[in-house]
């Protein structure tokens, strides 16, 4: 062979690496969008079931309007957060708080927690719930594929040509990790 051949076949190696590399890369940063995508439809019904929830809740709670209206805040606040994944996260954690509260108050209020359309509610958020857990867990395994793919070397030189940039994780920070697992506590 002479040294020409060589040269063309490492080109077309090359070559075929870089492109295969690339559409890794443009495949893994698609599923992400896509998981994204199904956080967002789990967040949206959660807050679409948020208000019956709060109404139902009104009926039997009227002097409870303190604790109704943190959840609606926090409803609020957490569909405007779109800022970045950090805000996001927690303005979520937020939310998850408010609802642990609500969902205290009907230890307190038997009529309430023997009602069929908040039971059924609260069944549906529960579901929601786990739905969006293991949305997040889909959305994170593919930014810890991608993240990783662009840390190895050689496909870290097609990101870095490609200027391809790493994802963030939709985690929970520590302390408020710690917080959401705490017993909600209500006091009358």
């Amino acid at each position: 062979m002479s040294g020409i051949s060589i040269a063309v076949i490492i080109v077309v190696v090359v070559g075929v690496y870089v492109i295969m590399t690339y559409n890794g890369f443009v495949t893994l940063r698609n599923r992400i969008k896509e998981a994204w995508s199904d956080i967002e439809v789990q967040m949206k019904r959660r807050y679409d079931l948020i208000p019956n929830l709060v109404e139902t809740v009104k009926g039997y709670a009227k002097h409870e309007s303190g604790t109704l209206e943190k959840v609606i805040q926090a409803r609020n606040m957490a569909m405007a957060a779109h800022e970045n994944m950090k805000e996001v996260a927690q303005s979520e954690n937020m939310l998850t708080g408010a609802l642990k509260s609500i969902f205290a108050l009907s230890e307190s209020y038997p009529d309430l927690k023997a009602n069929q359309n908040f039971l059924e509610l609260q069944r549906e958020l529960r579901d929601t719930e786990d739905k969006l857990q293991a949305s997040r867990r889909f959305y994170n395994g593919n930014v810890l594929a991608y993240n990783t793919k662009m840390e190895l070397f050689p496909s870290n030189a097609v990101a870095s040509m490609f200027k391809f940039e790493k994802e963030e994780f939709f985690e929970l920070d520590e302390s408020e990790a710690k917080d959401a697992e705490k017993p909600v506590s209500v006091k009358f």
